[in-house]
């Protein structure tokens, strides 16, 4: 729970920041009248900062796993388990017709992987010191498999997209309803966006409607891991990718992952009641009954 309210606040808080630092140059004030070209104006302002933030991201997200993580990129193999975890991942992404990622280790008690990169034939696959070490070689097979189907599936572009839409969405509607406030609070007076109202009301929605938008993006994610078993259960056998997940239930959620990254790991931390709306994984019971029933 918490790297879920970490993940969350990370959100909020690039938002709050975002405001604060139009505020401070004038940008949202601009943005906010209506002698500024409008709702065309706004909706503008909105994409870009909305979509741009969340594209920026994708673009550094190879970089910022390495270096958050400490991965070595396996250019070399020093060993004969390089070897063999570089052919794997080269067989997987031949059956999926993509280009062959990147592939790199780092150093983590737990069994986990994760894949990102800005596209299907720019992307990073990375396993940890601990999967490695307490998984047997079918098992961690179907784990590549699965991290193959999240690059082939174009996981990593489409959830940027999906953020960057709703980033958007937030900042406008928070602005709209700004707007309208201030207009209120003024008697109805054109002030060009600058009330308290306005900046004040703007920070608020923008944390309730990031709530919202952190749920929508949630549920993606954890659809998007179902699909990922299946890949690697075409990949790698039902039964190997079933394996593998009922070997991650020793984990109980525990993951070192930094939270920008968090949400690409195999596994994700656990969550009840309310707070199942905002986790990036399915619980590991249900993706193992999926299966089953496939």
């Amino acid at each position: 729970m918490r790297r879920i309210a970490l993940f969350l606040l990370t959100n909020i808080a690039v938002l709050i920041l975002l405001s604060i630092v139009c505020h401070l140059f004038g940008i949202d004030q601009m943005a906010a009248s209506r002698g500024y070209g409008g709702m065309g104006g706004l909706l503008a302002f909105a994409a870009v900062f909305g979509m741009g933030g969340a594209f920026i991201s994708l673009a550094i997200s190879k970089w910022m796993a390495k270096w958050s993580t400490g991965a070595r990129v396996v250019a070399q193999p020093q060993n004969e388990t390089e070897r063999w975890l570089l052919d794997t991942v080269r067989r997987h992404a031949q059956n999926a017709g993509i280009g062959m990622p990147e592939v790199a280790i780092y150093d983590a008690p737990e069994m986990n992987a994760f894949a990102t990169g800005m596209s299907k034939n720019n992307a990073l696959v990375a396993v940890s010191s601990g999967l490695l070490q307490q998984m047997d070689r079918e098992q961690i097979k179907a784990v590549l498999g699965h991290e193959i189907g999240h690059i082939a599936n174009g996981d990593m572009v489409t959830l940027t997209l999906i953020q960057g839409v709703l980033n958007t969405l937030v900042i406008l509607a928070a602005r709209i309803v700004g707007r309208a406030v201030d207009s209120w609070l003024s008697g109805g007076r054109d002030n060009r966006g600058g009330g308290i109202g306005y900046f004040v009301v703007v920070m608020v929605l923008q944390i309730v409607f990031g709530l919202f938008a952190s749920m929508i993006v949630a549920a993606f994610s954890r659809w998007r891991e179902f699909r990922a078993d299946q890949a690697g259960a075409q990949f790698a056998g039902r039964n190997a990718m079933i394996s593998a997940l009922q070997r991650l239930k020793v984990n109980h959620g525990e993951s070192t992952l930094p939270n920008t990254i968090a949400a690409f790991g195999i596994s994700g931390p656990l969550a009840e009641g309310f707070r199942r709306l905002f986790m990036s994984h399915p619980p590991l019971d249900e993706r193992i009954a999926a299966l089953q029933k496939s």
